[in-house]
């Protein structure tokens, strides 16, 4: 269970793991803030809110 490649406390991803982890966490994070960017430019040509 003391594995030294494991890094931090309670962690159970090694570190490749880890930036495989956090490349799809970027990955899908930018794919949402872009379609959440779409929608509301796509509302504000509907009805400005301003």
């Amino acid at each position: 269970m003391n594995d030294p490649e494991r890094m931090g406390p309670g962690t159970y991803l090694s570190p490749e793991e880890a930036k495989e982890f956090h490349k799809l966490f970027i990955t899908s994070f930018l794919i949402f803030t872009a379609v959440a960017v779409v929608a509301h430019v796509l509302v504000w040509n509907w009805r400005p809110w301003l």
